[in-house]
């Protein structure tokens, strides 16, 4: 990490953006070199690429955190190539269904969110999230393995799977609206509510010096120890709603979202409660009066 503590954070961003741009060149002219036509298939090449890429570009600059954008931005990428992607209709660029262009949007609002939220307290390339460092420390010789492998890749096939039910919006074309699209709309819109409310509710607590050391235990906060995490899952399961009202053919697109949240449940909140029951005053206590993640209805 020395050889990044002179890059400034307005340098470190801008690595980050020439970095995400590579990928996605890389990733369109090794899929146009090749005879794919599925855009399921497409699509798991190019994001196979982009990931090499945005790896390649941790291990030069000797930070694993540069794949951190790439968790919020690649949902917008897809839900685009989505939209310029001929449908089974024959629809032209930009001229998917009014669910795939609503969809679309609400993932744009997500995007938004959760990249703004990475880049606005992000000192630059001079951090890496302290997950990562934790890594270091316990496999420093097979560090940078179990770093393709756990903190590439495997994120990767875990929002690929959760954009799965793009491709049942963007197959099914103009079917009805109904009650499951107004379900998944209000969940996903919700969701992202949700974490940005409890993204904006930590980042006041902590720019706070008297919290330093303590766990928020206000707002959001106060009826969920991990409501941004909450966000997060509600999301998946939002968008997944929206491709079964497209059609109930399209259940097997609901994997990702089932994925996401055995991933959050059995590994991210894990590791937080450990690393907070370490480092946060009355975490015990915390834990036994809040529930880990959904809200008591009573």
């Amino acid at each position: 990490m020395e050889k990044n503590l002179s890059l400034s954070r307005s340098n470190s961003i801008l690595l980050t953006v020439a970095a995400y741009l590579a990928a996605l060149c890389c990733a369109i002219l090794v899929v146009r070199a090749t005879s794919l036509q599925h855009p399921l298939a497409q699509l798991a090449l190019g994001d196979l690429v982009a990931t090499v890429v945005i790896f390649l570009f941790s291990v030069a600059l000797n930070n694993s955190s540069m794949y951190d954008p790439y968790w919020s931005l690649k949902p917008l990428v897809f839900a685009v190539y989505y939209l310029m992607f001929p449908s089974l209709a024959g629809e032209g660029v930009l001229m998917g269904s009014w669910r795939l262009l609503l969809v679309t949007t609400l993932i744009l609002l997500y995007s938004i969110r959760l990249t703004s939220n990475f880049y606005r307290d992000w000192p630059g390339l001079k951090h890496e999230d302290w997950r990562y460092q934790e890594f270091r420390k316990q496999y420093p010789k097979i560090y940078w393995l179990m770093s393709f492998f756990g903190i590439h890749f495997f994120p990767t096939v875990m929002v690929y799977l959760g954009c799965l039910p793009l491709f049942g919006i963007w197959q099914a074309g103009q079917t009805p609206f109904n009650l499951t699209d107004l379900a998944g709309g209000l969940i996903l819109t919700g969701a992202i509510i949700l974490a940005f409310t409890a993204d904006e509710q930590l980042r006041r607590f902590r720019k706070n010096p008297a919290n330093k050391g303590m766990a928020i235990t206000t707002g959001l906060w106060g009826i969920s120890r991990h409501p941004n995490y909450l966000g997060e899952i509600l999301t998946w399961w939002g968008l997944f709603l929206v491709g079964l009202a497209a059609g109930i053919g399209y259940w097997w697109t609901g994997i990702g979202a089932v994925m996401i949240t055995l991933m959050f449940l059995f590994i991210s909140i894990p590791m937080i409660e450990k690393r907070n029951l370490q480092r946060r005053k009355g975490y015990t206590d915390y834990i036994e009066r809040v529930p880990e993640l959904v809200p008591k209805l009573l």
